[in-house]
């Protein structure tokens, strides 16, 4: 039911292309499938972003991904911004993005993540996951983050996979319920979140 949208081609973090007002443009619903990983990208210049993107922090040079992240964050409308970004499950995990994380987390940003099974994409047999962000989450959601493992929803066809309509609908209830359902999703408090680090 989206009918109003524009994708614009381009590199995102050293020259962003939605401006406003010498700001960036802000979006009520961002959906995003960012480089993964890209190692040549102006890191000291993010450090210093006249865009104030930086907000969590300066990734490291050899990966990029939470400054996307964080450009997509800092795009988003402050009261009723959403964001559903795919990405590798490194973000989830890797050390060097650890604090920059954790500040995601802390400022109850993150709404949902939802684990993809293997050969969904034609050039990458890797599992991805989907990072779903809201800045207006329902009062029964806040400090919480939904974990939804839908490794298993898919179907395998000789080298690729697929998400039929019956794994998305089975994806999109589990992610409306918002609650635990056995070998399927988990509510995870922020607080049990940053104490399992």
């Amino acid at each position: 039911g989206v009918e109003e949208f524009k994708i614009a081609r381009g590199d995102t973090l050293a020259n962003p292309a939605f401006i406003e007002k010498d700001e960036l443009k802000k979006f009520d619903v961002i959906l995003a499938n960012p480089p993964y990983s890209i190692k040549s990208w102006n890191q000291k210049g993010f450090e210093n972003d006249s865009y104030g993107r930086n907000i969590w922090g300066t990734p490291p040079q050899g990966c990029a991904d939470y400054a996307f992240q964080q450009h997509i964050q800092k795009s988003l409308d402050n009261k009723k911004g959403r964001s559903c970004v795919l990405w590798p499950y490194g973000v989830l995990f890797r050390d060097s993005e650890k604090e920059m994380r954790k500040k995601m987390i802390q400022n109850d940003l993150v709404e949902c993540v939802i684990s993809l099974g293997k050969n969904l994409f034609y050039n990458s047999i890797m599992e991805s996951c989907l990072l779903i962000t809201n800045n207006n989450k329902p009062q029964k959601n806040k400090n919480k983050v939904l974990f939804i493992d839908a490794r298993k929803e898919l179907k395998r066809e000789k080298t690729i996979s697929y998400l039929l309509p019956k794994h998305i609908s089975k994806i999109y209830n589990s992610y409306n319920n918002f609650k635990n359902i056995e070998n399927l999703s988990y509510v995870a408090s922020i607080s049990e979140i940053i104490e399992k680090d």
